[in-house]
C-alpha cells in the first residue's frame, strides 16, 4: 500500500476521495490549504464541532477547514493545514492583472497548476508520499502509447479535466483522481452511507477569494478603489459609435451580454476589450464568431504533434468541445482552426 497526500477542501468530493483511498488500505495524509485572503483566524483549523454544519461550500474558509478536519478525524488519518498565503498572493495578482489587461482569468486552473499539483508535490516529497490525490472529476488512464494521461470523468456533467491541463506531464504518474470514475450522485450516496459530515454540503459555485462573487469590486479594491476615474472608459459599437461609459474594464468579459447598461434596442455582446484605450466594444452575436485562435504557453500532456492534427477543442470550462485542426508553432504556441 502507498502513502498518499490528499488535498482536502472540506467538500464532499475530496472527503470521499480520502475515504476511498483509506478503505483501499493506503496510508492517507489529509492537507488543507490556507490562502490567507481573510484574517488568519478565518482559516484556522481549530473550532467547535458545530462549524462543520456549514451549508456553504467554499474551499478555504474557517468552516471548510473545520469540515476537512472532522472528516479526517472520522477517517483516523493525520491532518495538517498548510499556509500558502504568499503563493496564493501570486494567484490573486494574476487574477487582477488579467482583468485589467482585458482578459478573463481562470484562477482555479492557476491554483491547480501552482499549488494543488505544484507545491503539494513538494510537500509529498518531504513526507515520503508516492502520490497526490484530489477530489477532481477526471481520470488518469493510459494513452495510446502507454503513458499516463488525463481523461474525462465518467460524469460528463461534472467533468473537470479542462481545469487540470496545467499539470506537468512528469507528475501524471503520481496523480490520483479517485472520484473520476463515479457519478456525482454516487459520491454523495457513498458519503451518506459512510456517515461523512459533509454528505449534503452544497457544491462550490464561486471563486473562493472573491467576496459575494463580485470580482469587479474585488479588483477595484486591490488596484485603486471605487473612485479611480482613470479607469473609466467608453462603450462603443463595432463601427465606433459611442453608446455609453463604464467605470472599469474589469467589469467585462468577451461574450458578456448582461450588465452592459446601454440602450441599443436589441441584444448586444462584448466583442472586444481594448485595455490601452479602456474601450469596451459591443456588437451583435454574430460579430463574436471567430474561425481560429492562437493559444500560447501550451502544456502538452501527450507527445506534442509535429504537424497539424485534428482534435476537439474547448475554449471555456463550460463550453462544449468542438472539432478543430491544431497546428503547433515554433514559439510554443499553437493555431486552432475551427
Amino acid at each position: 500500500m502507498a502513502r498518499i497526500v490528499v488535498a482536502m477542501s472540506g467538500g464532499v468530493d475530496s472527503s470521499v476521495a480520502a475515504a476511498l483511498l483509506r478503505r483501499q488500505g493506503h496510508e492517507v495524509i489529509g492537507l488543507f490549504m490556507r490562502h490567507g485572503e481573510e484574517p488568519s483566524a478565518a482559516c484556522r483549523v481549530e473550532g467547535d464541532g458545530n462549524v462543520g454544519a456549514s451549508r456553504r461550500q467554499g474551499c478555504c474558509s474557517a468552516a471548510d477547514a473545520a469540515d476537512a478536519r472532522r472528516v479526517a478525524e472520522q477517517l483516523s488519518i493525520p491532518f495538517f493545514a498548510l499556509e500558502f498565503s504568499d503563493q496564493f498572493a501570486r494567484i490573486v495578482d494574476y487574477f487582477c492583472d488579467e482583468y485589467l489587461r482585458g482578459r478573463t482569468p481562470n484562477p482555479c486552473i492557476v491554483c491547480n497548476t501552482w499549488l494543488k499539483f505544484g507545491r503539494l508535490f513538494a510537500y509529498a516529497d518531504a513526507v515520503g508520499a508516492e502520490f497526490v490525490a484530489t477530489g477532481h472529476y477526471a481520470r488518469i488512464d493510459r494513452a495510446a502509447d502507454g503513458s499516463p494521461a488525463i481523461f474525462r470523468a465518467v460524469d460528463e456533467a461534472k467533468d473537470q479535466s479542462y481545469v487540470l491541463f496545467g499539470i506537468e506531464r512528469r507528475l501524471l504518474p503520481r496523480v490520483l483522481l479517485p472520484v473520476g470514475g463515479f457519478a456525482k450522485a454516487e459520491i454523495r450516496r457513498l458519503a451518506a452511507d459512510w456517515g461523512l459530515p459533509v454528505a449534503d454540503k452544497p457544491d462550490s459555485q464561486e471563486i473562493c477569494f472573491v467576496p459575494d462573487d463580485d470580482h469587479a469590486a474585488f479588483v477595484r479594491a486591490r488596484r485603486g478603489g471605487d473612485d479611480a476615474t482613470d479607469r473609466h472608459g467608453e462603450i462603443v459599437s463595432t463601427d465606433g459609435q459611442v453608446l455609453g461609459t463604464h467605470e472599469g474594464i474589469e467589469q467585462f468579459t468577451v461574450g458578456q451580454r448582461k450588465g452592459l447598461r446601454v440602450a441599443c434596442g436589441q441584444r448586444r455582446y462584448v466583442v472586444r476589450i481594448e485595455p490601452d484605450t479602456r474601450r469596451v466594444v459591443i456588437g451583435r452575436r454574430e460579430e463574436l464568431a471567430r474561425t481560429s485562435l492562437v493559444a500560447r504557453e501550451a502544456n502538452w500532456l501527450v507527445e506534442p504533434p509535429r504537424e497539424a492534427v485534428r482534435c476537439r477543442v474547448k475554449i471555456r470550462y463550460r463550453s462544449p468541445a468542438v472539432p478543430a485542426m491544431v497546428e503547433p508553432r515554433a514559439d510554443g504556441s499553437f493555431l486552432a482552426r475551427f
